[in-house]
């Protein structure tokens, strides 16, 4: 099939990948949070929230979409000012209810998965630094004079997706195995809701100050 790249590129980007999933970002940050806060389906639509971001980007990038918003000072200011302060939102939620949504287990989780999701697909839309990512990352694996390099980046951003949604799981499975016990130590469940609004308020600085290039 011409969209596919040939053995070693995709070997040398699958390792790539898995390197990366388990890197600590914003995204992963995100899992963890809703999963201990509201439990393992929730963390699981944050997941999925998460990857139709990436879904998204990779289209973008493979039609060029990218570049456009890159190129433009005003745009790329709105899209970094917009996902900073997206993310010093999570920071309030995560001090101001964190706790709160965890210990109460009689508590209203109706909206949890679907506010969970949206959380995880704007995040991830929002942060500037991941349009770079992508717009370097995906075409250092395809031959820009390749007749099919539209069809090859959009394999590996759904490549992407594979690769690392085990990882993802495995997070998310492991947050919500230790919520349990953190329920009943509520010091150390405060504790790490002020922790994920430092990570969440410091990866909005890094975003604020990201430069187009």
């Amino acid at each position: 099939m011409d969209f596919l790249p040939n053995l070693p590129t995709l070997a040398a980007f699958t390792l790539a990948i898995l390197l990366l999933a388990i890197t600590p970002g914003p995204d992963m940050t995100l899992w963890i949070s809703r999963s201990l806060r509201d439990g393992r389906a929730t963390g699981m639509m944050a997941l999925a929230g998460t990857q139709l971001g990436i879904t998204v980007h990779t289209l973008l990038v493979a039609f060029g979409i990218s570049a456009l918003i890159v190129a433009s000072p005003t745009a790329f200011f709105i899209l970094k000012t917009g996902g900073a302060a997206y993310l010093l939102w999570l920071a309030y939620q995560a001090v101001r209810y964190g706790s709160k949504f965890t210990v109460k287990a009689g508590g209203d989780r109706r909206t949890a998965p679907l506010g969970a999701f949206l959380n995880g697909c704007w995040v991830n839309l929002l942060n500037p630094k991941v349009i770079i990512f992508f717009m370097t990352f995906l075409p250092q694996f395809v031959s820009a004079s390749d007749p099919h390099v539209t069809g090859k980046l959009i394999f590996l951003g759904f490549w992407s997706l594979i690769v690392a949604l085990p990882i993802g799981i495995g997070i998310v499975i492991g947050a919500d195995g230790m919520s349990a016990w953190l329920q009943t130590n509520r010091k150390v469940l405060r504790a790490i809701d002020y922790t994920f609004a430092g990570v969440f308020s410091l990866f909005a600085v890094k975003i604020f100050f990201t430069h187009a290039k």
